[in-house]
């Protein structure tokens, strides 16, 4: 479980700081499937950011099973994302001189997975273990990328606008990948998007504004990928 209370976030001198996360506060279950919405400024990408411990918040704790992250070392917060987080963001950052492979051993080496071709199965890339990025359309990158995280076997995946570059025939089958894979192997997905339909997908919708959460909605009836409106 991921506890997260009264967590504020600022950028900028203190002259001219600029409060993006103004006392959040959320709890998110193992294995759940929550989508963060809101309009750009919000604040839901550096909610993000500070969950996953890419950055520290200024104030507050960010728990996980009673463990606060906000509290670690440098070195120690590197290996808590190295050994329970994996990430998928909008662009595809796959180093261009390796191949699909290559690109996600990379992923697997963190965590000394040697059955990392696994995850390359998974996404139905295995024709592709010697392509190349640039050989590769979007949505084979981005699946590339959703290989990559797994590999790690992480505990939570966190996503920022994963399909905010795709088209929707592309974007729905790259998230009918993570939803299947999640139902196979029971990771946590926290989910940042424009795309409103998404949250169909989900067990929890997040809404932000102004650096707020001004709702927080539970769903029964989750959507397939296919299912939901674009």
């Amino acid at each position: 479980m991921i506890e997260v209370k009264n967590v504020k976030k600022s950028y900028g001198t203190k002259e001219n700081s600029n409060q993006v996360l103004k006392g959040v506060s959320l709890t998110i279950k193992d294995g759940g499937f929550t989508v963060i919405l809101g309009p750009s400024g919000s604040g839901k990408s550096t909610l993000l950011n500070v969950i996953s411990g890419l950055e520290y918040p200024d104030s507050g704790s960010i728990c996980y099973d009673g463990n606060d992250i906000s509290r670690l070392t440098d070195d120690k917060l590197t290996a808590f994302r190295k050994d329970n987080v994996g990430f998928i963001f909008q662009q595809y950052c796959l180093i261009p001189g390796l191949d699909v492979d290559k690109n996600v051993k990379m992923g697997a080496d963190l965590v000394r997975n040697k059955e990392y071709r696994q995850s390359i199965a998974a996404v139905g890339l295995s024709d592709k273990l010697h392509k190349y990025p640039s050989e590769l359309s979007g949505g084979e990158q981005q699946r590339v990328c959703v290989a990559r995280a797994l590999a790690k076997k992480p505990k939570v995946l966190f996503l920022d606008e994963p399909t905010g570059a795709l088209d929707e025939e592309t974007g729905r089958l790259v998230l009918n990948y993570i939803s299947r894979l999640q139902g196979e192997l029971d990771f946590t997905v926290i989910m940042v998007t424009h795309n409103e339909n998404i949250a169909d997908m989900a067990d929890m919708v997040i809404r932000m504004n102004s650096g707020k959460i001004v709702n927080i909605k539970e769903v029964k009836m989750r959507k397939t990928a296919y299912e939901i409106g674009w």
